[in-house]
């Protein structure tokens, strides 16, 4: 007995042994796993401010203002860009108040070339000879490649002498709801098919600033929803049917006037496509029976529920365009050329574009479009003196031409070049 009590004494201890290396094995396994974290690698500092406002490359090429900076859509307004209820606009990766550092407000910028910018022009055949010759001696001179016409007629003659390029959108002569929204229609779609990243929409009878139309269009982002525009009213329309079919059957809403241009971003223009592509345009126009630039709006607004950016640097003949100071018309640089007309003061300025150019001297313009009185008014046109007469100029357009181009051939030379 004694001998197997030995025994299993020792059998006893051996499991004991046994027992306890098997739970010093299971210990680590009995403990919570923890997860290596790496710490995120440190962000990459902003280069300097300077480093973010590229240099302009010709003394019109002007530098891209930040979102919301004079100049910009708010007509002089500081601040970030604010929408159609004078609300601050959002700022892609923010809300209003994180949006206000150079470096965010430029991340939501870019540069753009005149490439970038589809320019359409609406006429009619009858206008050619005493609108469009004016444009195409003007502005278009300076931006062939980048200004669509769109008219109601054949004009190959035109065409070939100019080298302009003129689509006959084959719509009616008329000036009615009808033939304005079949115009409209068609520079929809060709400005789709253009892959380029702004659309701009202007009358015949305005002259577009190339340089402030840059400027301008660079404090914002061709992938945000932007929608750029002066109203010709000072309170929303209302659409009498509503596309939508939520039961609704009336809508207020915004919108911008062709009269005096609008701009759309590529994003924006894309989200249009159900109401706006391939004749639908028109479609919707005759639902709610308003014209071209209202129906704009209503998609826009109504449909999309984007606000339109009021902007005051955009006219049109409703306007009372006299009254427009000369030195916001154009911002001059430098010297003024010998035939700058007597009695008009001239304001040095724009230091950024001296010190990149020294040497030389342009105009950075306040304004994008001007426009013109009509049969009725004459005399509506802006005060801008030079080296036309106003029998000579009855528009102002080679005025305003000549200071922004004064190399222009056919633009009055300085004494001591004559």
């Amino acid at each position: 007995m004694h001998i197997a009590s030995v025994a299993v004494s020792k059998l006893c201890f051996l499991f004991a042994v046994a027992f306890c290396c098997l739970l010093l094995l299971l210990i680590p396994a009995l403990n919570p796993t923890r997860c290596r974290v790496e710490r995120p690698p440190p962000r990459p500092r902003a280069p300097p401010r300077a480093q973010l406002r590229p240099a302009p490359a010709t003394c019109h090429t002007l530098v891209p203002a930040a979102s919301g900076g004079p100049d910009s859509a708010t007509g002089g307004q500081t601040g970030p860009p604010r929408t159609s209820a004078g609300q601050p606009r959002a700022q892609p990766g923010g809300g209003p108040g994180q949006g206000d550092s150079p470096v965010s407000n430029f991340r939501t910028a870019e540069l753009l070339e005149l490439k970038d910018i589809f320019i359409a022009v609406k006429t009619t055949r009858k206008y050619h000879k005493s609108r469009l010759e004016l444009l195409i001696q003007t502005w278009v001179s300076q931006a062939k490649q980048q200004t669509y016409i769109f008219t109601d007629g054949e004009d190959k003659e035109l065409q070939s002498r100019t080298g302009t390029i003129i689509i006959n959108t084959n719509c009616s002569a008329a000036h009615n709801r009808q033939a304005l929204c079949c115009k409209m229609s068609v520079e929809y779609d060709k400005f789709i098919e253009s892959q380029k990243k702004w659309f701009c929409h202007v009358d015949d009878d305005n002259y577009v600033i190339l340089p402030s139309l840059l400027r301008l269009l660079s404090s914002y982002h061709h992938s945000q929803d932007i929608y750029l525009g002066r109203p010709s009213l000072d309170h929303p329309i209302e659409a009498g049917e509503r596309v939508k079919s939520d039961g609704s059957v009336s809508v207020k809403f915004w919108f911008a006037t062709g009269g005096a241009g609008f701009c759309i971003s590529r994003g924006l223009a894309l989200k249009m496509s159900p109401w706006a592509s391939l004749g639908n345009f028109i479609s919707t126009a005759e639902k709610i029976r308003l014209p071209d630039d209202c129906t704009i709006g209503y998609i826009i607004e109504a449909l999309l529920e984007v606000p339109l950016t009021h902007t005051l640097l955009f006219h049109s003949h409703l306007e009372n365009l006299q009254k427009l100071p000369a030195d916001t018309v154009l911002q001059q640089v430098g010297e003024p050329p010998e035939w700058w007309g007597e009695g008009v003061e001239w304001e040095g300025g724009g230091a950024s574009l001296l010190e990149a150019h020294p040497g030389c001297w342009g105009v950075g313009s306040h304004q994008v479009t001007l426009s013109y009185g009509g049969l009725e008014n004459r005399r509506n046109v802006v005060s801008v003196g030079g080296g036309f007469s106003l029998a000579e100029d009855p528009t102002r357009f080679k005025t305003v031409h000549c200071l922004l181009y004064p190399d222009t051939e056919w633009c009055p030379k300085s004494k001591a070049g004559s």
